[in-house]
């Protein structure tokens, strides 16, 4: 079952599909960060330090955020502040992705993971808004 048909179990009127798209993405993005870091710290390079911490801190946002978002249909509106903080979270660790991935395929691929979760989380909340 995808998670946009248990999200329609909810029951309320929000808007499912981009809700369904935050928690994928998010799960997705927590993914690739945590691959990130691992292999950035496989690298042995000190200039990536950044990169180690801006990934474990989108990872575990991101982690929290698409947990919040998949209850977010019995919990009202409260997590959509969350959802601003993933957004913001994704486009730094982005950024700072992207300063690498020209030299490291992770890096650049999660960069696009944290793209796609920081799009899905503004189409959330341009939609809400």
């Amino acid at each position: 079952m995808a998670i946009s048909e248990v999200l329609r179990d909810h029951g309320d009127d929000l808007r499912v599909d981009l809700l369904a798209k935050v928690v994928e993405a998010a799960l997705d993005c927590a993914g690739h960060c945590t691959a990130c870091a691992d292999a950035c710290l496989e690298e042995g390079d000190p200039g990536l330090v950044r990169c180690v911490r801006s990934d474990l801190d989108c990872a575990d946002i991101c982690a929290a955020t698409a947990k919040v978002v998949a209850r977010a249909g019995a919990s009202g509106a409260p997590w959509l502040e969350l959802v601003r903080v993933c957004a913001e979270a994704c486009r730094a660790c982005a950024e700072e992705c992207e300063q690498h991935a020209e030299h490291h395929d992770h890096c650049r691929a999660c960069a696009e993971a944290c793209r796609r979760c920081e799009q899905a989380c503004r189409d959330l909340l341009d939609a809400v808004a």
